[in-house]
């Protein structure tokens, strides 16, 4: 609204101070004209007076005095003489409300003695009779006080005069008051057109509009803060860019972090995560069956009871968290406001694959020493025989040797492909990829295990599915991943089981899958099938001698891997496994 706007309140301010002070300037006008007029009045009579008292003393001719007194007198006003001989004369007067009253009412006034007293002059107001205007009178007696003039004006003229005096000044205090009410609002709207601007820039800065400018139109205090506005726009632009990059390189910095990382106030609000921490997050919801969705940013009550030590003990506190078979620890820092513990801060680091390794590393040696034990004591075993003559015959020196012979086969086996594993994991892996004919080629490796299978009784068939008949790839190598991949789902496969393969070519993608029928792998063992030297049951497969190194999957994965692949499995206990490897392969065509 105009009235609780600057321009309103400045411009009614003006106006009521200057209507209060023209107000008052009135009434004092007022009564200074009112007495003035009187005065001048009184004075002017009183002369009137004076000159007629004269010519009374001097002249002793009445008529000569009247007639003189006619002319000399205002025409407004009655002259009343008393003479010497107590003769009394009243002159006319023009003033109507003076000629109302009879003449021997101002004769009875006059009287000498009852209104000059002892004193020569006299000054005063009187009513009228008959009327309700009142009268003006001034007397003067002689020097002998033997006779006295009197002079009535009625108080009309007077009013009359006073009323245009005000008349006068009433115009000119409302002329002041219109004046007023515009220099008001023209210095109001001087003032206040810069103000308005900068509440309309401060408008636009909440809008986030920093390049907003306030014009500098005066050079005066409005000027100068005006520029202060401006300079303070310019500052906030910078230190809000600022903040603005700040901000972007932490989130980008908390995004591309592996670690996860939660910030914690201290009623355990969680206000800033990252990915890996809302993976925790989701990992914990799902291991406790709760939908995060209806419960907003419920706090772990693991990460509750270490915000609490946090804050109480002010430390850095350390704890280590299994869920969904994953190691986390976590490391919560406390955040201070000063002095005051206003959060804290934790970061939460996966260690499941520095676990894994470390229990992996720890796995390949007593593997490696396992594998080695068996055929250096095989081989330690009978070369003593043959060097204490334990075998006597010929035939039982050849078999003897021969087992020595197929123990050294063994150990050689498992050196190559533990030298093959290491160059491979190196990245010194050499593929010779050429065009391959896929259906003679998946026949030429079914071939060779038709006979194993036929053996086992196990069903063995092949299935294609292929756009076209040539893949470019190295047919050695992945040769190599079948012979291991078609070799474990036999082993471990019943008799009257099933293992069927399948090949699928679309798109220069490679796709084979190998299912068997057979054992299956244990749920928690299936993350670990192409680690080296990994076997799920160890005593089981020496028992039935399905002897193997364990690193034929783990080569199988870094072949794979070397054509730009990939390859997973998936099992059941009891129901069978299936492997399945993808691989890219540019086609060319056959020359």
């Amino acid at each position: 609204m105009f009235w609780r706007s600057v321009v309103g309140k400045l411009a009614i301010t003006i106006l009521l101070l200057v209507s209060f002070v023209l107000f008052v300037l009135t009434i004092l006008l007022l009564e200074f004209f009112e007495g003035f007029h009187i005065e001048e009045a009184e004075k002017d009579m009183m002369q009137t007076a004076t000159k007629v008292s004269v010519m009374v003393e001097q002249y002793e001719d009445p008529s000569l005095i009247v007639d003189t007194t006619k002319r000399i007198k205002d025409p407004a006003s009655k002259v009343v003489i008393f003479f010497s001989n107590r003769e009394i004369w009243v002159s006319g007067s023009d003033d109507q409300h003076l000629t109302k009253v009879p003449d021997a009412w101002f004769k009875r006034e006059s009287n000498l003695q009852a209104v000059l007293g002892e004193n020569h002059s006299v000054k005063k107001q009187i009513g009228l009779p008959d009327t309700e205007m009142g009268a003006l009178v001034v007397g003067i007696s002689t020097n002998n006080k033997d006779a006295a003039v009197f002079v009535y004006q009625s108080l009309s003229v007077i009013n009359q005069t006073k009323a245009e005096t005000t008349k006068i000044i009433l115009l000119a205090a409302g002329i002041a008051i219109v004046l007023t009410v515009i220099f008001a609002f023209f210095l109001s709207t001087r003032i206040t057109s810069p103000l308005i601007k900068m509440r309309e820039a401060a408008f636009d800065l909440t809008r986030g509009e920093f390049n907003t400018k306030v014009p500098i139109l005066t050079h005066d205090e409005i000027g100068e803060l005006a520029m202060a506005f401006n300079r303070m726009g310019r500052q906030l632009k910078f230190h809000i860019n600022a903040l603005r990059q700040e901000k972007e390189q932490l989130s980008s910095i908390l995004s591309s972090m592996a670690d996860g990382v939660i910030t914690l106030s201290r009623n355990g609000e969680m206000i800033v995560t990252n990915p890996p921490a809302e993976q925790f997050l989701e990992d914990w919801y799902y291991e406790h069956n709760i939908k995060r969705a209806n419960q907003g940013n419920l706090l772990p009550f693991e990460l509750r009871d270490i915000l609490e030590e946090t804050i109480q003990g002010e430390k850095e506190v350390l704890k280590e968290i299994s869920l969904q078979g994953r190691s986390w620890v976590m490391i919560m820092t406390p955040l201070y406001d000063q002095a005051y513990v206003r959060g804290a801060v934790a970061v939460i680091r996966d260690m499941t694959e520095e676990r894994r390794l470390d229990k992996l590393r720890k796995d390949f040696i007593a593997n490696v020493s396992h594998e080695l034990r068996t055929p250096i004591s095989m081989l330690q075993g009978y070369s003593e025989a043959i060097v204490d003559d334990i075998a006597e015959s010929k035939e039982e020196k050849n078999e003897l040797a021969q087992i020595i012979y197929e123990e050294s086969l063994r150990l050689n086996r498992l050196v190559n492909e533990l030298l093959d594993l290491a160059r491979m994991e190196a990245g010194h892996i050499q593929l010779d990829k050429v065009s391959v004919e896929l259906k003679p080629y998946m026949d030429r490796i079914v071939r060779k295990f038709r006979g194993v299978a036929n053996d086992h009784k196990i069903v063995l068939n092949v299935t294609y599915e292929i756009e076209n008949d040539w893949a470019f790839f190295d047919p050695d190598r992945i040769e190599q991943v079948l012979t291991n991949l078609i070799d474990n789902a036999i082993r471990h496969t019943d008799k009257g089981g099933l293992v069927s393969i399948s090949v699928l070519y679309n798109d220069n993608i490679l796709k084979m899958i190998v299912v068997d029928s057979g054992h299956g792998i244990p749920e928690e063992d299936i993350p670990f099938v192409f680690e080296r030297f990994y076997k799920a049951d160890k005593s089981r497969t020496r028992k039935n001698k399905k002897i193997g190194t364990g690193l034929g999957l783990a080569i199988a994965k870094n072949i794979v891997e070397a054509h730009h692949g990939t390859i997973s499995v998936k099992s059941k206990l009891g129901q069978g496994t299936t492997f399945t490897f993808k691989i890219i392969c540019k086609h060319q065509e056959n020359e």
